[in-house]
Parts: structure tokens; C-alpha cells; sequence
């Protein structure tokens, strides 16, 4: 059966090349189009699509508030069209923690040549969507709205909790590695609001595109207590310090004397991905070993299994996230299969084994 697909935007160019593009497909089929959410739902009344195509920016009715509709009412899997600019960047990430699953990026300019460009990339977002589980992507998201909750005050204020500097000046010999994709993003907030800043230096691949890593760094910072940015290379991997890698370029770990440091380079995708979970977690095999933890979650196809296996062998603690509370069980499944985790947790332990 083909995925059926919604697509919801305001502009007539991005309506009609995605559906050329997706409608090529023996498995997708754009079966409608709507330039705004309201006649989006009066054309959902009539067929309830497998997947939603949205804009955030459209006349009438926003696209996050459309969102946060179908997520309260019958969660279905949406894929946000955004803009490549930082405002877009900042408003796709408030999708993704109401529930969207993933992101299709368009340029300010020269948007069908775009489109055209990444159509199998396109075509293979829908396919990861439509086996979204929603069921599990709204309980992650009330799951992060309360550990948000968690970090205000006393006395009522929503600041962030305050940090204790003096640990940025200890060294660590021990990392953890976390790669994820779909799903991630709430993911990553169940695990890492949950760290205190004692902590190992961790490092992250999450498959997500240019600029979306830096809003999504900041948001993180804002609301851990530990100390989340973008990575640059030179940075060093120290306690109570997250580096997640920027999109369109790849991370490695290194060992810079008695320290671990980044190395961020640009390169050909890995496992059809730029930054590779894969690339992250050979170089910890290879320069941590037994001195690192390994963590593959939610994700769509199999990058970061095969580096998984290297850190197990060369004498890392492995984990994979298990099948009910991952929004899309794809990567951790291909790491299980192939004997890459020590263990298979649930989402809400994985802090607490990271802690131990």
C-alpha cells in the first residue's frame, strides 16, 4: 500500500514539486495539497493522510498551532517544510517538540532546482515518518515538557538552573557517545535534563541539518544543567559538557595528549548522512576504547550500528534503546541485531545508567 501524503504550504512551487517528486515513488502518493491548515482540514475530514507535509509560516492559521490540533486530537506523523534561516531554524524546533518527527529544509532562493536536488532524500524522510510511532513521540514530548517543569525555581521564576563553574576546569578520561535521528530531539531532552554536571564530556551526532544543530544546542543550554553548544574543533570533551555535532559536518574524537578533543570536518555522507553516527563512533573506538560509553536511540536505517560493534570490541559500554520507547525502531534494531549492545534499555533509564 502506498503512504499517502498531505502536503500543507502556502507556496503553489513547493505544493506542486513535491508532489512531482514524491509521486514518482511506487510507495508515496501525494493524494491532496492545501496553501493553509484550514483547508488542510476540511480536506482531512474526507481522507486522513499517513503522513503531513507543513509549513510553519502560513496565512490564517500557523503551522504550529495546526500542529499541536492534530497532535491533541489523532497524532499522525508530520514533516516540517522549513526555511534554512535561523528564525526558521528556531520555529522548526518548537515543531519538533510538539510532536513533528523530522525536517525537510528549502532555501530562500532557487527553491525548486533545491527540492529537485534532494528528492531522495525527500522520499526517504516520508518513508522514515510514516513508521513514526506517535503514540511514543507525544509521550516524549509531555516527558520533556516536565523536565522542564523540574528546572523552575522556588519562587516560580523560568530561569534556568544555575551552574557551577568550578567543574569545567577538571579533566576526564571517560566520554560518552550518543548518535539518534528521528525522534531524537525529544529524546535527547528525556536524557539530557536528567544529567547533573558531574557527568563525562559527551558528544552527539544528531541527523539534522545546517543552522537547525546551533537553535537546537541553545535550546538544550537553556533548559540542562549541563552545558550544551554546537561543537568547533579543538573543543575539549570535559565534565558537565555536551558538544553536539554541526549539521553538514561530521565529529571525530581525538586524543590531544591526556585529553579528549573534537575534530569537526567537512566530507562526503556516511551511511547517506553529514554528521555520520557512524564516523563519531569509530573514532571513539579508536582513541577512548574502554574508557567511553556508547549510546545509539531512535533513527531511522542503520548509522551508527557498525561503529557501535567497534566500541563494543575494543572494550566500551554499549547501549541501545529499546523497541517501546523509541519513536522509530530502526538504528538501535540494526545494533542489536548484529551484537553491538551490551544492553537494551528504555528511553528512561538510559540517564540513569549514563549516571551509574
Amino acid at each position: 500500500m502506498s503512504i499517502n501524503v498531505l502536503v500543507v504550504d502556502d507556496s503553489a512551487v513547493v505544493r506542486q514539486v513535491l508532489s512531482a517528486i514524491l509521486n514518482k515513488t511506487k510507495d508515496i502518493q501525494v493524494y491532496d495539497t492545501a496553501p493553509d491548515p484550514l483547508f488542510a482540514l476540511e480536506k482531512m475530514k474526507k481522507q486522513w493522510p499517513d503522513v503531513i507535509i507543513l509549513d510553519i509560516e502560513m496565512p490564517r492559521m500557523d503551522g504550529i498551532t495546526f500542529l499541536r490540533k492534530i497532535m491533541s486530537e489523532r497524532p499522525t506523523p508530520v514533516v516540517i517544510c522549513s526555511s534554512l534561516a535561523l528564525k526558521g531554524a528556531e520555529l522548526t524546533l518548537s515543531a519538533l517538540e510538539a510532536g513533528a518527527v523530522d525536517i525537510i529544509t528549502k532555501p530562500q532562493g532557487g527553491l525548486k532546482g533545491f527540492l529537485e536536488e534532494t528528492e531522495r532524500q525527500i522520499q526517504n524522510t516520508i518513508r522514515s515518518a510514516s513508521k513514526a510511532r506517535m503514540a511514543i513521540a507525544g509521550k516524549q514530548t509531555l516527558s520533556a515538557g516536565l523536565s522542564r517543569t523540574d528546572s523552575v525555581s522556588h519562587e516560580g521564576s523560568s530561569a534556568a538552573p544555575v551552574k557551577d563553574l568550578t567543574s569545567m576546569s577538571q579533566t576526564t578520561d571517560r566520554i560518552i557517545a550518543i548518535g539518534t535521528s528521528t525522534g531524537g530531539v525529544q529524546a535527547l531532552e528525556v536524557v539530557l535534563t536528567k544529567l547533573p554536571r558531574t557527568c563525562p564530556g559527551i558528544v552527539i551526532v544528531q541527523h539534522m541539518p545546517e543552522k537547525f544543530t546551533e537553535a537546537f544546542s541553545k535550546r538544550l543550554d537553556s533548559i540542562c544543567e549541563v552545558d550544551v553548544m554546537e561543537a568547533k574543533s579543538g573543543d575539549r570533551i570535559i565534565p558537565g559538557r555536551v558538544l553536539i555535532a554541526p549539521g553538514g559536518r561530521h565529529l571525530e574524537v581525538q586524543l590531544s595528549g591526556a585529553q579528549y578533543v573534537t575534530r569537526v570536518f567537512s566530507g562526503p555522507a556516511v551511511n547517506r548522512h553529514c554528521p555520520s553516527v557512524d564516523v563519531l563512533f569509530r573514532s571513539v573506538a579508536r582513541h577512548a576504547k574502554q574508557n567511553a560509553i556508547g549510546v545509539i536511540m531512535t533513527g531511522m536505517g542503520d548509522d551508527g550500528a557498525q561503529g557501535l560493534l567497534e566500541m563494543r570490541k575494543a572494550g566500551a559500554r554499549t547501549i541501545a534503546q529499546n523497541e517501546a520507547s523509541s519513536v522509530v525502531f530502526g538504528m538501535p534494531k540494526e545494533a542489536i541485531e548484529i551484537g553491538a549492545a551490551c544492553e537494551v534499555l528504555d528511553l528512561r533509564d538510559i540517564a540513569d545508567r549514563i549516571k551509574r
